[in-house]
């Protein structure tokens, strides 16, 4: 859409566009005297009727009467530049166009931000959500990372215990116990820590041992699997002693911290 803007020095009307006029702040020279003017100062409304255009004071090429039927006036020029704001219809335009590129740039940092909770938090996700493990699996394997089993060691607890010498070799002890998952979600097999003691309760063996130890390696899907909702884990295993002469021992879960 065009407008019409008149110089102030010698009155001839030109046809400008927005673009013209908001390019330099509004600064435009003037096609036949080439005065510098102010074009949106100089703006003029044009009706339903032909402009009727002042004549100019120099010349009478201007007079309506003797102007072309349908001449275009000529174009004005831009100039150099000016700070001054430029006003609010100039400028509404460009502001679609503004909002649309933040609320863009605010979707891509939602997404981005929603991306990083759900690869942080994506044990908790397939707990609250089992329906979600499949697809977070799906997107760990392209990304190069997995869906960890919980952690609970406060859900989970050591039934019974026995620790025992095998009377057919000397210095082997047979270690059986049951763990029970208490939490209402699959859980990954803890290490445990089995500590010798003496007669005055004073540690003379510690070990540990990682669920890698004390399962049967045939076992390993179960392992994969974690301990179910609410089941047991039973298991028995031979350790070497040693020399140490112990009289008891003591034994507890944990979970080792993730590297």
């Amino acid at each position: 859409m065009s407008l019409v803007t008149r110089c102030h020095v010698c009155a001839t009307a030109f046809r400008v566009h927005r673009e013209q006029l908001g390019a330099r702040g509004g600064k435009v020279r003037c096609g036949k005297c080439r005065t510098v003017f102010d074009g949106i100062a100089g703006l003029v409304e044009e009706g339903p009727e032909s402009l009727r255009l002042e004549p100019s004071p120099q010349l009478g090429l201007f007079d309506p009467s003797r102007r072309p039927p349908r001449a275009a006036p000529p174009a004005a020029t831009e100039v150099e530049d000016d700070d001054a704001p430029l006003p609010e219809f100039l400028v509404r335009d460009e502001a679609p166009r503004r909002t649309l590129l933040w609320f863009f740039l605010a979707f891509i940092a939602a997404v981005a931000l929603l991306g990083q909770a759900a690869y942080r938090y994506r044990t908790e996700l397939a707990v609250l959500l089992p329906e979600a493990r499949d697809p977070l699996e799906a997107a760990c394997r392209a990304l190069g990372c997995g869906v960890p089993l919980p952690r609970r060691p406060d859900l989970i607890g050591i039934e019974s215990s026995d620790l025992q010498a095998d009377g057919g070799r000397d210095n082997l002890i047979v270690l059986n116990a049951v763990l029970r998952n208490r939490a209402p979600f699959a859980q990954e097999y803890p290490a445990l820590e089995l500590t010798l003691t003496d007669d005055a309760d004073r540690p003379v063996l510690r070990r540990v041992l990682r669920p890698t130890d004390y399962l049967d390696p045939a076992r390993a899907a179960q392992r994969e699997a974690g301990i179910a909702p609410g089941a047991e884990a039973a298991f028995r295993l031979q350790l070497e002693a040693g020399k140490a002469r112990a009289t008891g021992y003591r034994l507890y879960l944990f979970f080792p911290q993730s590297s």
